[in-house]
């Protein structure tokens, strides 16, 4: 398959479109479309006109993203529930590789001064809590709750990206561009999911960057409690402790009560029937599936493409220039880099 059949794919799957419904917005047959997507043959300029129009594309985009090395076909860590359908999360896969060639775009034109870095840390030669406490040390970060976690992620040069996934089977997707690390967000979660669901992605982000390893996911949690509730600062405070005491270290962590009831049971603070209780209070309370205090979490709010869109402006572009040089075919799109909107005065 050649790199623009590719890029066709890849941009069709993120759109949720079959070969048929794409064929039918560009007037050819579903058997030309299957061509084009395999490499077979090549589209001609009007039908490469036409499939941009139908996905929203500039054929500028198009041309430059099938000429990247690996194009879009590059697989993501995700953060998904086992009930996911591979339907929604190679779809979300499919966007999350869209975001990265458009992003591209976009750092061809400005560049990403950041005061971090995000770190590789070998996870043969360094286990996962070691190398979260290492990062927490290299970003000069108080010893207790992480506040605005996502202002750090930024600091470090990440592009953090939200939007609602149209299904809770998914929170996040992350890969790195080039040097540059993307963050694909569930809008939809809760802070403390999100939170959980930030450390976990920067977890793969730093340890999973280069070779594939074993026991990804468990790597992934183990740095991610580690980062979020650091065992020295956060196990005096989880002894034997009750359901109204955990409700008021959520405020404290940021973290939902069965990331706390799971932390304790990891540093050995609570016996397994405690930990059996709780979680038998929760469910009662029905807690379990909606727990408590989530909503009044101060909100994780990415800002670092708004802030790339508004230096794009600042340096002269317009609204609709800079959609294009994302690669956008409409100006009007609603973009992660779009500049934020300026209320005026009536």
């Amino acid at each position: 398959m050649n790199s623009l059949g590719v890029v066709l794919e890849t941009a069709r799957r993120a759109e949720g479109l079959t070969q048929e419904q794409l064929a039918t917005a560009v007037g050819i047959t579903q058997a030309a479309l299957s061509r084009y997507e395999n490499g077979m043959r090549e589209p001609d300029e009007v039908t490469l006109i036409r499939l941009g129009d139908a996905l929203n594309l500039t054929p500028s985009f198009l041309r430059q993203a099938s000429r990247i090395r690996g194009a879009a076909a590059v697989e993501a860590h995700m953060r998904r529930r086992k009930t996911a359908r591979p339907s929604e999360w190679r779809r979300l896969e499919a966007r999350l590789n869209m975001h990265r060639l458009h992003a591209r775009r976009v750092f061809d034109q400005i560049a990403i001064r950041a005061d971090q870095r995000i770190p590789p840390f070998d996870p043969l030669e360094l286990d996962a809590a070691s190398a979260a406490l290492f990062l927490r040390m290299q970003w000069r970060m108080p010893s207790g709750p992480v506040r605005s976690l996502i202002r750090w992620i930024e600091a470090a040069g990440c592009v953090v990206i939200q939007e609602d996934f149209g299904t809770n089977g998914v929170d996040a997707l992350s890969q790195w561009i080039d040097d540059i690390p993307i963050i694909l967000l569930n809008v939809a979660a809760p802070t403390d999911r999100k939170r959980l669901t930030l450390a976990h992605e920067l977890a793969h982000l730093c340890l999973h960057s280069q070779d594939v390893v074993e026991e990804l996911e468990s790597q992934a949690s183990a740095f991610a409690a580690e980062f979020l509730m650091p065992a020295e600062t956060i196990r005096p405070q989880l002894r034997s402790p009750t359901l109204g005491r955990l409700l008021d270290l959520k405020r404290e962590w940021q973290v939902s009560i069965q990331a706390l009831i799971e932390r304790a049971w990891s540093l050995k603070t609570v016996t397994p029937a405690r930990r059996t209780h709780l979680y038998k209070v929760m469910s009662a309370k029905g807690w379990r599936t909606r727990e408590p205090l989530s909503d009044e979490l101060p909100p994780e709010i990415p800002s670092l493409p708004q802030e790339i869109g508004s230096a794009l402006l600042a340096g002269g572009l317009s609204r609709s220039e800079i959609a294009a040089v994302v690669g956008f075919a409409r100006s009007d799109t609603a973009h992660p880099f779009a500049p934020a909107q300026r209320l005026r005065a009536l």
